[in-house]
């Protein structure tokens, strides 16, 4: 595997992802540091966590938690097959078992399945169609419980604001990418 794409921490500190064709993976410095931006003040590493990797991708946002939270359930959702495909072979050759799990569908639409039970929720749609992220976060802003977290990772030239319900913790470029870290209110 040739991939740059690592898991910066954890249990599978330094083990390489593979990548699905075309992908955008968030580089492994600008990762670290949301990671660190989340710390323990955000996240508890103790506590139980359930988090929903949107857009998942390669699924790094989501196996990152796995690697540093011994207590996290990660679903991941994303339309392509490619994707999915990548992100199951990421997770078996971790073994993570049961607290990772893969749902091939619209990230818009498992708002309803996904978004009441999620405490962290990654955001990382297609740069060249950031309607989707901001359509998921409106959506989101409805269901979330108080408290949930919402990192979501935009392209910085085309980002949105956050919708009404969501309350900015930080907001952070790392080149081209803007990260917004908010708590629903």
């Amino acid at each position: 595997m040739d991939s740059k794409l690592q898991i910066i921490s954890g249990r599978f500190h330094g083990r390489k992802l593979y990548l699905p064709p075309n992908a955008r993976p968030t580089q492994n410095r600008a990762r670290a540091a949301l990671f660190n931006m989340l710390g323990a003040r955000l996240v508890d590493p103790m506590e139980k966590l359930n988090v929903w990797d949107a857009f998942a991708g390669s699924g790094a946002f989501g196996i990152e938690c796995l690697s540093r939270y011994p207590n996290v359930n990660v679903v991941f959702t994303d339309v392509d097959t490619e994707s999915v495909k990548t992100i199951k072979k990421n997770l078996g050759m971790l073994n993570v078992g049961a607290n990772g799990r893969v749902d091939m569908t619209d990230a818009i639409a498992a708002v309803a399945k996904y978004g009441a039970m999620a405490d962290l929720v990654f955001v990382d749609a297609p740069y060249d169609t950031p309607e989707l992220g901001a359509a998921l976060v409106q959506k989101l802003a409805q269901v979330a419980h108080e408290k949930t977290i919402l990192v979501w990772e935009q392209e910085a030239a085309r980002a949105r604001e956050l919708p009404d319900g969501w309350r900015t913790v930080r907001d952070k470029q790392y080149g081209r990418a803007r990260f917004l870290i908010a708590v629903r209110e």
